[in-house]
């Protein structure tokens, strides 16, 4: 049985015209001569030097293949979700349009069965074993067979890696060392009054707010706060006297507060009624 049988063998990705081997493209086969022993170009004429030619390829770099194929009238249109193959011709090579082969490229992932092969024959009552019967067309007999397809295995292709992707790491990088002079001033000695300061400086530090900012700085840094012995309920002999100040403590109402500083001005309303007393007619006329 052979490798077609088993259905290991690659299948047609593409179908074209082309008028000879120097036209066809580098990874298509062209069909020359038919089974029966004929030459497959389709002009046969010994007026018309340039003919044109059946190729197919197998190339899988278009990720397509042919899942069916067809023959059509000039006169019928186009079967829907299929295409008129390519053409490679010489510029005076020309296809004839009485008949057209018509092609169904799909995804490779699409489907499980495509055209594993075409074959030719001259128009006679030859027959092609496991080979369905396309049409005729210029005088030969295109045959197609379908079978299910052994997908290509994908292969890894090498990559150039750069220099500065084989330097990446996954790994944290370690820390820059810290930037150091390289004259340092001379050290200083350690006296009293160094070591005083050193001892200064180590207490602000500890001071300093943790972002170093002038927004972490208040006025009352460094202000010692205490309570006032007064107040301090812990000190033994005013503790049961704050005690008694705060029990005494009442706290008034709104209606307290009404009753207690109620005044109606009366006094003043009264003051303000009083009229200056009026003098007798006969004094005013006396004291004339």
């Amino acid at each position: 049985m052979s490798l077609m049988d088993h259905g290991v063998v690659r299948p047609i990705t593409a179908v074209a015209w082309t008028s000879n081997i120097s036209t066809c493209p580098k990874d298509f086969t062209m069909i020359n001569i038919t089974e029966d022993g004929v030459a497959a170009n389709f002009t046969r004429s010994f007026a018309i030097k340039s003919g044109y030619y059946l190729c197919y390829s197998k190339s899988w770099t278009s990720g397509m293949v042919v899942s069916d194929i067809q023959l059509i009238s000039d006169k019928d249109s186009i079967p829907h979700g299929y295409c008129y193959i390519a053409e490679y011709l010489e510029s005076k090579a020309s296809v004839s349009k009485k008949k057209r082969v018509c092609v169904r490229v799909v995804p490779v992932g699409s489907v499980d069965t495509a055209v594993l092969d075409i074959k030719l024959t001259a128009k006679s009552k030859m027959m092609l074993q496991h080979y369905t019967y396309v049409g005729d067309v210029n005088g030969y007999v295109l045959w197609c067979r379908k079978g299910v397809f052994s997908s290509p295995v994908p292969q890894a292709k090498p990559r150039s890696v750069s220099l500065n992707l084989c330097t990446l790491s996954l790994e944290q990088p370690t820390p820059p060392l810290p930037l150091r002079p390289s004259n340092p001033p001379p050290p200083v000695p350690h006296t009293k009054l160094s070591q005083r300061r050193q001892s200064l400086s180590a207490k602000d530090n500890l001071d300093k707010p943790a972002d170093s900012s002038i927004q972490g700085i208040t006025a009352l840094d460094g202000v010692p706060f205490s309570l006032h012995p007064k107040y301090d309920v812990h000190t033994g002999g005013t503790s049961l006297q704050l005690n008694s100040q705060l029990n005494n403590i009442r706290i008034k109402s709104l209606q307290d507060i009404e009753n207690e500083y109620n005044y109606t001005f009366i006094v003043e309303e009264s003051a303000a009624k009083r009229t200056r007393p009026s003098l007798p007619a006969g004094g005013a006329s006396s004291a004339q």
